[in-house]
């Protein structure tokens, strides 16, 4: 394992998104050089063709929530909303965090367990980002438009009913100093609740009572009603964002996501971030995944109270603070010692090579304490020796919008462990991801099968005493159920 948290301060950003520039000189060390590939590739690529791998960070976590909500209702999830990445950021890594501002980063791995089929060349390579936490004395204020769908659809039983608890729940846990707005929408939009403080928490309680279900879904309207109330009632200082919460069904007036992000930019300008819950069943994975993308957010799932609840009350005030804006990683592999990598997942958030240092190319963007993991399968030569790969991650100040990089180093030798040996929290990484890669099925999933996977899930739970371990070691056990 190792570890490294300083931040190398690059360059200066010399105006705000969109207006950056790519002339100032690089000046952080061992810069890495290009691959002849200007988009990355899905698969394995071979270094000695392309030797660098680039992705967006991403904390959502939406895709694993829904599967999970599937299965638990005995149907195996739609392959298209199955994303790996998603199922292992739901897991708390515990990665030490930096001492300062940015991002620590921590690289390890291990063999594969006898029960992948690969080669035995092959390794697993876990790459961890983590930022410092932050206690909710130290946040700042926070100034919340809650854009809540009311259509027809959210009549079900775990949808408005859900949302309405889990709002409640959160008004009574926010600070007396904090505000929130409501806008709902059906087939249009609504002003609830002008921006109020949390000290007049009855008018918000009233007003979280009064929604009721009917009508189609405008979620168009509503995203520009919700940021326009969100710019109405901006405070400087403050943490400002929208929350979107709906099933995603849209269907009427603006249903495409990126027309919806359109009308919203000059509102939003980086400064009022989308973060999206998705409730339902029957819930449009693909429409919330990219609004939180591209809004400069992220999405999660929630399918029952108790999730809502710890959704809510543990990590939306979690979010309501930035550490790093436009956070991209870049992975440069050694053509010496490497055959082969194939980063696990990611795919929708992949980035060219030569953008990784573009700042007005959108990254992710990471709250405190949030870690990102990113695996890889790394086929390495024969006798290789030596170093494996260089992690760089770039992001940008959310003050100030001035860019740090920070890189750390692995070799061959650590990723030479046996997998039973392993740190079982990486073996919870490989259980998730490859329950993702098995649920989406394709050439990845005649590598792995449940059973084997359901045993390496039962051994971390045990190890682990935790209970989403638990439930992810429950949920590939139902999923062998209805294979």
């Amino acid at each position: 394992m190792r570890l490294r948290s300083s931040a190398v301060v690059v360059c200066t950003l010399l105006a705000l998104a969109g207006c950056g520039s790519n002339d100032a000189p690089d000046s952080s060390p061992h810069p890495p050089s290009r691959g002849d590939g200007a988009q990355n590739e899905t698969g394995p690529q071979r270094p000695s063709r392309d030797d660098l791998s680039t992705f967006a960070l991403d904390v959502d976590t939406a895709s694993y929530g829904y599967a999970a909500g599937r299965l638990r209702d005995g149907r195996r999830p739609d392959p298209d909303t199955v994303r790996p990445e998603e199922f292992v950021n739901s897991f708390d890594q515990h990665y030490p965090q930096p001492k300062g501002d940015g991002f620590a980063v921590h690289v390890d791995g291990t063999r594969l367990p006898a029960s992948h089929e690969a080669s035995r060349d092959t390794r697993l390579l876990r790459i961890g980002l983590q930022t410092r936490g932050e206690d909710s004395e130290q946040r700042k204020d926070a100034a919340l438009t809650f854009v809540v769908d009311v259509s027809g659809s959210m009549a079900d039983p775990d949808r408005l009913d859900l949302v309405q608890d889990a709002l409640h729940t959160l008004v009574d846990q926010l600070r007396p100093t904090d505000a929130v707005a409501i806008v709902t929408f059906n087939d249009r939009a609504k002003v609830v609740r002008e921006m109020t403080r949390v000290a007049e928490k009855q008018r918000l309680h009233d007003a979280i009572d009064s929604l009721r279900a009917g009508g189609s879904t405008n979620l168009g309207d509503g995203l520009v009603t919700g940021y326009e109330t969100a710019r109405d009632g901006f405070r400087e200082g403050y943490s400002n964002r929208v929350i979107l919460l709906s099933d995603g069904l849209a269907n009427t007036g603006t249903t495409d996501a990126d027309r919806m992000l359109r009308q919203v930019r000059e509102e939003a300008d980086k400064q009022i971030a989308l973060l999206g819950v998705g409730v339902g069943s029957d819930y449009g994975d693909e429409l919330m995944e990219r609004l939180a993308d591209r809004g400069d957010g992220f999405v999660v799932y929630v399918s029952e109270r108790r999730q809502a609840r710890d959704v809510f009350v543990r990590r939306l005030p979690a979010t309501l603070a930035l550490r790093a804006l436009d956070a991209k990683a870049q992975v440069q592999f050694d053509a010496k010692t490497v055959s082969s990598y194939e980063l696990v997942g990611y795919e929708n958030r992949q980035v060219a090579d030569e953008d990784f240092r573009n700042d007005r190319v959108d990254g992710g963007e990471v709250g405190p304490g949030h870690s990102v993991t990113a695996l890889y399968l790394v086929r390495l030569k024969p006798e290789a020796t030596g170093r494996v790969a260089e992690v760089r991650v770039r992001w940008l100040d959310p003050s100030t919008k001035q860019p740090s990089e920070t890189y750390e180093s692995i070799a061959v030798g650590d990723l030479s462990g046996e997998f039973a040996s392993a740190d079982p929290r990486l073996r919870v990484c490989y259980a998730a991801a490859f329950f993702a890669v098995a649920l989406r099925g394709g050439d990845g999933a005649r590598a792995v099968n449940l059973a084997d996977l359901a045993k390496i899930a039962d051994d971390a739970a045990t190890r682990l005493d935790e209970r989403p371990v638990d439930d992810l070691a429950d949920l590939i056990h139902t999923a062998q159920r209805l294979s």
